[in-house]
């Protein structure tokens, strides 16, 4: 009977001939998905066989995972800011950069206790939700044009509990009441141009999600002129972007008529997170 740890081994083989990257991460993750154990109770059970009924949807999530199928979707879950998210295919699989961006939003300074907060583009909704579980008394909207996006951050929303949460399917602010102290937006930026170069693993993603037109930014062109319009004075409005774009982003943000514009850096010192401010 195959053992944990041959399992183990066979299976990064067979990731790494398919050119997955960290191919023995994955087949850990993969393992311990299975067995219902952490990735370091596994080192404790090398020597455990593997029953059939564990090794039929191992083979098939191995298959999968060696087509290209993200390992988030495989797993169903992701973690993200100190929570555990649902994710598949409804939705971008969230990056480590939105976690930035959370912290980021949490020390703006002036923002009230009771804020209004919209999640513009919500997906799976792990920005708008994260920022309503770590400030209870804010009372965040999420937003986003897609059916699927929207039932997954309910869904989501319902796994956490939360309750100062409220959704909205709209194209922008076409279907959004009311104003906001702070707006926050991931949306669509990637040039078309760049859909050959993707990796199979981002290909899963939902293209409405991705592209924003031949430079990436179409979405975010129609977005700022309304958002602007949905800020009370001095609110906050707070944007992650592609890595060339800004330079684009700050003058578009000009032109809408915010104040106070910067980009902040992420962590590896990419030009990320467009910030600035509703005149007051």
């Amino acid at each position: 009977m195959t053992t944990v740890l041959e399992i183990l081994d066979g299976g990064t083989r067979y990731l790494e001939k398919r050119g997955i990257e960290d191919a023995r991460r994955n087949m850990q993750h993969l393992v311990a998905h299975q067995l219902g154990c952490t990735r370091m109770e596994l080192y404790m059970r090398f020597d455990q066989p593997i029953e059939e009924k564990d090794l039929a949807p191992l083979r098939d999530f191995l298959k999968r995972r060696g087509e290209g199928e993200p390992l988030q979707h495989l797993l169903g879950t992701v973690f993200f800011h100190q929570h555990e998210f649902k994710t598949d295919a409804r939705a971008l699989i969230p990056r480590p950069e939105t976690e930035e961006l959370v912290e980021m939003i949490l020390k703006f300074p002036g923002l009230p206790e009771n804020a209004r907060v919209l999640d513009m583009g919500c997906g799976s909704g792990v920005l708008g939700l994260s920022l309503a579980a770590a400030r209870p008394g804010w009372q965040v909207t999420l937003a986003d044009v897609s059916p699927d996006a929207l039932a997954l951050t309910r869904e989501n929303a319902a796994k956490l509990g939360l309750e100062n949460v409220a959704f909205a399917r709209s194209d922008l602010f076409a279907a959004v009441d009311g104003d906001f102290d702070l707006i926050a937006a991931n949306l669509p930026y990637v040039p078309e141009t760049e859909r050959p170069t993707l990796t199979r693993e981002v290909m899963h993603d939902p293209a409405l999600a991705l592209f924003g037109g031949d430079d990436g930014l179409d979405v975010i062109r129609r977005f700022l002129p309304q958002a602007v319009e949905k800020l009370r004075p001095g609110g906050w409005i707070a944007l992650e972007i592609g890595h060339d774009q800004g330079a684009h982003v700050a003058g578009q943000l000009d032109a809408a008529g915010f104040t106070g514009i910067e980009v902040r850096a992420d962590l590896s010192g990419v030009e990320r997170f467009p910030v600035a401010r509703a005149a007051r």
